[in-house]
């Protein structure tokens, strides 16, 4: 990670990136499938919340707890909408959702 973001910020900034890149995929493979819930527009909704949160935590914003705590509630919501679906790549996007969620949660604490 860079040296110059700061240090409470490294593990919340890597599970964001990681469940940004899950998310972004299983929105890709679930495009043109039929869905029973709100996967795949969840994972829409947590791309935009991480990508502000990378954003704001990159910058040092004094947003970035406030920020965070959204992506939690966000990746919480994406995580119970994908983990519904038996799709390899939903239930690993809900894995990521999940870790990302306690990071970030634990970054607000």
């Amino acid at each position: 990670m860079n040296a110059l973001v700061k240090p409470d910020y490294v593990k919340c900034l890597e599970a964001c990136q990681e469940c940004l890149i899950d998310c972004q995929v299983c929105l890709a493979k679930m495009a043109g499938k039929d869905s029973m819930n709100d996967c795949p527009y969840c994972c829409v909704q947590c791309i935009e919340v991480l990508c502000a949160s990378i954003g704001l935590m990159a910058a040092d914003s004094k947003f970035s707890k406030e920020q965070c705590e959204l992506s939690a509630k966000v990746c919480e919501y994406c995580a119970e909408q994908c983990e519904a679906h038996d799709h390899e790549h939903c239930k690993k996007c809900a894995e990521s959702c999940r870790k990302c969620a306690e990071a970030c949660r634990a970054m607000v604490a």
